[in-house]
């Protein structure tokens, strides 16, 4: 990238947020901070308004704007790329907001560039699982969510609880939003409960933002959630063999089962799983049949059992 680009990637990076770091514009472009420091110099000198502090960052005169910004075609590809997983991946109201911010960034391209995506368009998908019904759940709270955990404000929710599959009202204080599982989970401190716990949002029957303030716990982040659940999580290895032959039906759903790693062999693969649920596990590898089978450890070969006498008595 030569140095008019960098210039003007900066700036835009500049109008990006608040506050941003020199080391954030170094990392980003690969360059020293004293180079850093010398664009910053040429684009003061160049009459933009900035205003700096040692040791906090740069931040660009509130009213400044930039003119509309021109896109490339893979930055536009890009673009297209975001809407298709927002479209399959996020709930109703962030797809409406971001159609609308879409909009907006379409008008600024250049007529090519346009051409380019409504070309493209048609030849990209996203095939994503909708684990909830549209009937009993809203699914259109994230960007609720987002703002509450920004304004630290406590949320009233209805939820029906992924395993007992009973409905409670909980006074929640929103922490983070966290995407696993094909599904948004909101890692949140529960009031009722006394504790952090994990909201499939698409399990949200109603939500409500009560403006009530809360003060977030020291020490507690998501990061730091994340962290303690990889730590406390009692992981246990389970080793199958599957035959070859049947491969392609494990396809990519192994990551959902704690898949590690494989080793192939002449007529199968062994692989390796870390989970905290054998039996999950254990009702996904029964659609495999005789094609699989369980080397450890011998929990898992019990539930096997179990699982296929429950299934056999079923069609007695």
């Amino acid at each position: 990238m030569n140095r008019i680009d960098r210039l003007t990637a900066i700036l835009i990076q500049l109008q990006s947020k608040r506050v941003v770091k020199a080391q954030e514009i170094a990392d980003r472009f690969g360059i020293s901070l004293r180079t850093v420091y010398r664009d910053v110099r040429a684009l003061e000198e160049g009459g933009v308004p900035l205003a700096g502090e040692a040791g906090v960052g740069y931040s660009i005169v509130e009213g400044y704007r930039l003119p509309p910004v021109m896109f490339t075609n893979d930055e536009a590809s890009a673009l297209l790329f975001g809407a298709k997983l927002i479209e399959k991946m996020t709930d109703q109201s962030v797809k409406k907001e971001f159609q609308s911010a879409l909009y907006k960034i379409k008008s600024v391209l250049k007529l090519n560039e346009k051409d380019h995506l409504e070309q493209l368009n048609t030849h990209i998908e996203v095939f994503h699982r909708q684990s909830a019904s549209k009937e009993q759940f809203p699914d259109n709270f994230l960007t609720a969510i987002q703002q509450a955990i920004v304004q630290k404000n406590v949320l009233w929710i209805n939820y029906l609880s992924t395993y007992k599959e009973e409905v409670t009202q909980r006074d929640v204080e929103p922490m983070g939003l966290l995407y696993y599982g094909h599904n948004w989970h909101m890692i949140a401190f529960c009031q009722m409960r006394q504790g952090y716990r994990d909201f499939r949002v698409d399990r949200i029957k109603q939500l409500r933002n009560t403006q009530r303030k809360f003060k977030p716990k020291p020490g507690h982040s998501l990061e730091t959630y994340i962290q303690s659940i990889a730590q406390t999580q009692q992981l246990q290895e389970m080793v199958v063999c599957f035959d070859k032959a049947v491969l392609r039906f494990v396809g990519e759903q192994k990551y959902a089962y704690g898949f590690v790693s494989e080793e192939s062999h002449e007529a199968s693969v062994q692989m390796r799983f870390l989970t905290a649920y054998p039996e999950g596990l254990g009702r996904w590898l029964l659609m495999f049949g005789k094609s699989v089978s369980i080397q450890s450890p011998d929990n898992l070969k019990e539930t096997m059992k179990k699982l296929a006498l429950e299934l056999h008595q079923h069609y007695l």
